[in-house]
């Protein structure tokens, strides 16, 4: 069980959109990889990073911003927005990175996520993200008529290492995860799962420790801990105690 803190990097900055519109952003810290230190010292222990530029673009742009990242934090970092072929995956392993996540791609090109996965064991995970059950792609900006447990059976075995379900329709707008929808996929597959859009509160950290919510790998957190509502020490207190029990 992890609690990933995420830094959604647009311009060079670490921001929060609503709803994923790139016009409803909020510029939480202009130096990401302070942020990324920030969050080590307070005790998390990996690091969720989406270019949201490349999300729309197809390709790496807040490169630099990664790369400094990179360099200023030690732990594990997993990072998403506009990879979508072997080189980039490979090129970003070679920079560092613990593990890329693929989103579009997997809708587009499922057979080059099995690729993937093939050469690189271990360090490809797959983005999901769904507005009313369906999955969209590039960036969140096109819909596609697969359903989210549709998508996620096809990398059934392959060694996807963990899916990231984001509810667009809760990212960005503190409204509570969606966990009937996240737990349903976590049954429905057996690749572990990370439940993403809309942390809301200390109610989801315990929410996210219940019996139940354990098969999850964990949860992402982005405005919630920018705003406060949710405190890193208490919040990971929790988990660790989850952990134990």
């Amino acid at each position: 069980m992890i609690l990933f803190p995420a830094i959604d990097l647009k311009d060079g900055q670490c921001v929060r959109l609503k709803l994923g519109d790139m016009d409803q952003a909020t510029v939480y810290n202009p130096d990401p990889a302070a942020q990324a230190l920030a969050f080590e010292e307070q005790g998390f222990e990996w690091l969720h990073v989406v270019d949201l530029n490349g999300a729309f673009a197809g390709e790496t742009v807040n490169g630099a911003a990664v790369d400094a990242i990179l360099k200023a934090t030690k732990n594990p970092v997993q990072l998403g927005g506009g990879i979508r072929t072997l080189e980039h995956i490979e090129n970003w392993l070679t920079r560092g990175l613990a593990r890329v996540i693929l989103g579009t791609v997997a809708v587009r090109d499922p057979a080059l996520v099995i690729e993937a996965c093939r050469k690189f064991p271990g360090k490809v995970a797959v983005g999901i993200d769904a507005r009313g059950g369906k999955v969209a792609v590039e960036g969140w900006a096109e819909a596609s008529e697969l359903g989210v447990i549709e998508l996620a059976k096809k990398f059934e075995g392959a060694g996807v290492s963990a899916i990231i379900y984001t509810d667009i329709d809760r990212d960005g707008i503190l409204t509570g995860i969606n966990w009937a929808s996240t737990l349903e996929l976590a049954d429905a597959v057996s690749i572990p799962v990370i439940a993403s859009g809309g942390l809301a509160s200390m109610d989801d950290i315990r929410r996210m420790v219940a019996p139940d919510a354990r098969k999850l790998e964990g949860a992402i957190s982005g405005r919630a801990l920018y705003d406060g509502r949710i405190d890193p020490q208490e919040a990971l207190d929790l988990i660790r105690a989850a952990r134990k029990a």
